[in-house]
């Protein structure tokens, strides 16, 4: 394992400090996990700065264990030369590198590799953003893959330390489908999945129960209008794809029921709908309570934002509330919102170290709730 010494900057006065474009590594080659992003002055003055510069990393899961220490379970980004595209194709991680660290603004250990796709039966690539669970002393590492036919599942591997190595189960857990697991601890110690994101999430592909692979469901936008690829009124509308949930068995690495949908309400108790860009679900579900109120948090895509909505049970339906986080640098926004000695955190990435979509950078900021319950919102960016 090795340790980094940057220091978070925790207040708005945080360093200004990013980057250039990140090495090429050769072609159809993963960088090595040593490899160091090159980091140059710029006039950009971020909120915070990356946990780590050493390697890429995104779509933190941020957990605090027994032993009062912080772990981030990421994505480890890497470059396989593959452009852009709306199904992430850019996004080919294989494996997963845990964080840790005694307090926020520590030393930040980055671990040895905790799983790679190589040790997973059924999984072939895309090793997309994980989460973990702990119970009884074992620990549990949730993560979407793709199968041999392209198809994204979430399977479960299990250690008995929070950094790993975690050992897959050999098939992925059944009944699971799409991809951004997260797992929810509730107080009366049943454990929940919420899961699911469209576009190159393929969560659009699961409406009727069964896969779909119709290129027309690439993406959501095809209730928008086709020649501008903006919203418009004459077009039809429906409610946006919806999150799911499904219980934990008692065993940690298969479901106790069917999933079921997670409805997202506007404020009229009427469901998001799938042209409401700034609102509706798109990805990386996470889900907190607070007091009796349970907080469910994900992103907007192609708005770029991280949102909450608010609920009164673990299923929903959660009413939409408010913006947690604005857009940050580089198209993905992912997060995750934790609480170490009193203070909730905001885990999340951007692109400060390479400026590519692709090539992220964790990083960590104190979250404010008020005592009504509203989550402050964050500006990535300092002015």
């Amino acid at each position: 394992m090795r340790t980094s010494y940057l220091v978070i900057a925790m207040a708005l006065g945080a360093a200004a400090c990013a980057p250039a474009e990140a090495p090429e590594p050769e072609a159809a080659e993963a960088p090595a996990v040593e490899t160091t992003p090159e980091i140059v002055e710029t006039e950009t003055a971020y909120l915070t700065a990356p946990l780590v510069t050493e390697i890429y990393t995104a779509d933190p899961s941020g957990h605090v264990w027994e032993d009062g220490r912080i772990y981030i379970y990421p994505s480890h980004d890497i470059d396989a030369g593959i452009p852009d595209d709306d199904l992430g194709s850019q996004y080919a991680m294989e494996d997963y590198i845990v964080l840790s660290m005694d307090e926020p603004g520590g030393e930040v250990t980055i671990h040895e590799t905790a799983l790679h796709v190589d040790d997973v039966p059924w999984a072939v690539e895309d090793m997309w953003a994980p989460d973990a669970a702990e119970k009884d002393g074992m620990y549990y590492l949730y993560f979407p893959a793709k199968d041999a036919d392209g198809v994204f599942h979430i399977g479960a591997a299990v250690s008995d330390s929070p950094t790993g190595p975690f050992t897959a189960e050999p098939e992925p857990i059944e009944g699971s489908f799409s991809m951004d697991p997260t797992v929810f601890e509730d107080e009366d110690g049943a454990y929940y999945m919420y899961f699911g994101g469209i576009w190159g999430g393929q969560l659009q592909r699961w409406e009727t129960g069964e896969y779909d692979a119709s290129p027309d469901l690439n993406t959501d936008l095809q209730y928008d209008d086709p020649t501008t690829g903006e919203d418009d009124a004459s077009f039809d509308d429906r409610p946006a794809h919806a999150p799911r949930i499904a219980k934990l068995a008692d065993d940690m690495i298969s479901f106790a029921e069917a999933p079921k949908e997670v409805l997202i309400v506007d404020e009229n108790g009427d469901p998001i709908m799938m042209k409401d860009h700034d609102r509706r679900f798109f990805e990386a579900a996470w889900v907190n309570k607070i007091g009796e109120t349970y907080y469910f948090s994900y992103s907007t895509g192609d708005t770029h934002k991280i949102v909450y909505a608010t609920g009164d049970n673990p299923y929903g339906p959660f009413t939409w509330q408010g913006v947690v986080l604005e857009p940050v640098e580089g198209w993905t926004n992912h997060h995750s919102i934790f609480e170490f000695e009193g203070q909730h955190y905001l885990a999340y990435h951007d692109v400060e170290l390479s400026g590519r979509n692709h090539l992220r950078n964790v990083k960590l900021v104190p979250l404010e709730i008020t005592e009504d319950g509203e989550i402050v919102m964050l500006d990535p960016f300092v002015e």
